[in-house]
């Protein structure tokens, strides 16, 4: 049911270097699920039940993000310490759009984070870059969160393209945003989405490495060092049995 976004934690296997082993450790940890389109009212009580009983680490932010007509249900009953995200939301302030969540009306639920920018909002539903650092733009002014999500087709991947890709989508997100203070990135290569195929650790590595690189190229040191780059799904490790 639930699809985890993996905190950056789980480079430090392959790592080379030490100083950069140093440097990771000294960032707040980060895990998250997207619950996506599933869930009804019973499984999701037994879900929160056994969030509620885990034992989280006090150096973890953990976050989930229920589908839109359960975050209420999630709110009123999972403990404060996991925070809440909401799938997506509008562009701007809410009106006449039919089937959209406004920002506001997030915050008014208790959202804390809006995942913005994944592989299916992208790919399936067709929303462009520069549409998603707008909607960046807009939940940060507002106050939210943002999980900002980039990832690579197969195609592109096998074309050599892996970088061009994230990093239009990264530019995307720096034309429009104010602040990188409240934004986590996301890697997930759309390739390992529901194929079967899983991201190895020197895959995700090369690529949260090349986007901090450009983060300190076209933004700044300061941002490049403070942001976290997490890997959004299953990465093949001896050490973690799939979720």
């Amino acid at each position: 049911m639930c699809i985890f976004f993996c905190s950056f934690t789980l480079q430090i296997f392959t790592f080379k270097h030490l100083q950069f082993l140093s440097f990771l450790l000294c960032l707040q940890f980060f895990v998250g699920g997207n619950w996506k389109c599933n869930g009804t009212k019973d499984s999701i009580s037994k879900l929160v039940s056994d969030l509620n009983s885990a034992k989280l680490e006090a150096d973890v932010d953990v976050v989930v993000a229920p589908p839109f007509v359960y975050l209420d249900q999630v709110k009123n009953s999972l403990t404060d310490r996991i925070e809440i995200s909401a799938q997506n939301s509008w562009i701007g302030k809410g009106g006449a759009f039919t089937g959209e969540i406004s920002v506001e009306q997030l915050k008014d639920t208790g959202c804390n984070w809006v995942i913005l920018g994944h592989s299916e909002r992208r790919h399936v539903i067709g929303e462009d870059d520069q549409f998603i650092g707008k909607k960046a733009a807009y939940a940060l002014s507002q106050g939210l969160k943002v999980i900002a999500c980039i990832g690579e087709l197969l195609q592109e991947r096998e074309a050599g393209k892996t970088f061009d890709v994230c990093f239009q989508q990264m530019k995307a997100f720096a034309d429009a945003v104010p602040s990188w203070d409240d934004v986590v990135v996301a890697y997930e290569p759309v390739w390992a989405i529901g194929t079967g195929k899983v991201a190895t650790p020197q895959q995700a590595q090369e690529v949260h490495i090349a986007v901090r690189d450009w983060l300190k190229k076209n933004v700044s040191a300061e941002v490049a060092s403070k942001t976290r780059i997490i890997y959004g799904g299953i990465l093949f490790l001896l050490q973690f049995a799939e979720w």
